[in-house]
């Protein structure tokens, strides 16, 4: 990364409305997505937004990072509208299992900051995080989470373990996040093709 990534509009203007969770789901059909995880807390899903500019835009950067990877997920993180890192998958090549892009993203991230720096950050990826990417972005503290396809999308091309990012962000108490899903869904999906 050679500079950050600036110059998007301000959508402060559209802030999501708080709930009286910790977590809120927002996004494209966000409660078909997560139906089965969210039916015992279904109020907690009442702010729903559509994507903003900024959410597609980092999404499309994501997309692009996800083209250079060895499976078709890739990574950015962002803060305050600026990209601080990205990656993409390399388990493959780099006989990792552990190198999802969002575990690359977060690994570049800190080579250059410092892990209190993740506070505030939006980790925007192709793919709805498995169960240890989430886990990851809990512990890191990263505030937002934006994904393209979710987990039932990308079941039907691969093999997933099939529990969403909400299903997981409830359980963690210790770590609040926003989560928005299916931004871009449809040309995330087409990557595998």
């Amino acid at each position: 990364m050679t500079e950050p990534y600036q110059g998007l509009p301000d959508q402060s203007a559209d802030p999501l409305v708080e709930t009286s969770r910790r977590t809120m789901i927002t996004g494209v059909s966000a409660a078909a997505l997560f139906a089965p995880a969210v039916a015992g807390w279904a109020t907690q899903a009442q702010a729903q937004a559509a994507a903003s500019a900024e959410d597609e835009a980092f999404m499309k950067l994501a997309l692009d990072e996800a083209r250079q990877g060895d499976y078709p997920f890739g990574t950015v993180i962002t803060k305050d509208g600026v990209l601080w890192a990205s990656g993409h998958n390399s388990g493959r090549t780099e006989q990792d299992p552990t190198a999802h892009g969002e575990m690359v993203a977060i690994r570049n991230f800190l080579t250059k900051h410092s892990a209190a720096d993740l506070a505030g950050t939006t980790l925007y990826t192709t793919g709805e995080p498995c169960a240890m990417c989430m886990g990851a972005i809990l512990w890191s503290g990263i505030s937002r989470l934006v994904f393209a396809a979710s987990v039932d999308q990308m079941a039907t091309k691969i093999d997933q373990i099939m529990i969403s990012s909400a299903a997981l962000a409830e359980v963690a108490k210790f770590a609040p996040i926003s989560i928005t899903g299916g931004v871009l869904a449809d040309e995330a999906m087409a990557l595998f093709e």
